[in-house]
């Protein structure tokens, strides 16, 4: 049974930290890229809002006893697999991971194009899996 407090925390996590990103992401790729400490401050909170995302996976895997996922997007599709999110959410959280994983190693340096679209239109896609689990945790026949 899944620690309804617990996710609701991690969930206001999530959502402070797209808060964040919205709030630091000029308006043209070529701004972010003029601006060194929104640069960081985006990719930072892009990071940190995927990596939220994977740990409220992984705690509803884990507290649900579903099969555990060996990558942060096979966490996606188990939620898919459980009707937590849908197809899509899934997806598009399975392909952040890959920019979380540029960020949080350091990998060459990555295309402010990506940044930018990533803090604006992928934002859509965090709030959308935010949404999901919390119907999903709202309609579950679990207790408060």
């Amino acid at each position: 049974m899944v620690n309804r407090d617990l996710l609701a925390l991690k969930l206001t996590e999530l959502l402070s930290r797209i808060d964040r990103v919205r709030s630091r992401v000029p308006d043209t790729a070529e701004d972010l890229r003029g601006d060194r400490d929104a640069l960081d401050i985006v990719a930072f909170n892009l990071m940190l809002s995927v990596q939220s995302c994977s740990d409220i996976a992984s705690h509803v895997i884990a507290d649900e006893g579903w099969a555990a996922a060996t990558t942060l997007a096979e966490g996606f599709a188990r939620l898919r697999e459980h009707g937590v999110i849908g197809e899509t959410t899934s997806e598009s959280l399975g392909q952040a991971v890959g920019l979380r994983n540029i960020v949080a190693h350091g990998y060459a340096a990555i295309d402010v194009e990506l940044r930018h679209r990533a803090a604006t239109v992928g934002l859509a896609d965090l709030e959308a899996f935010a949404r999901e689990v919390s119907v999903w945790a709202e309609s579950s026949s679990q207790p408060a």
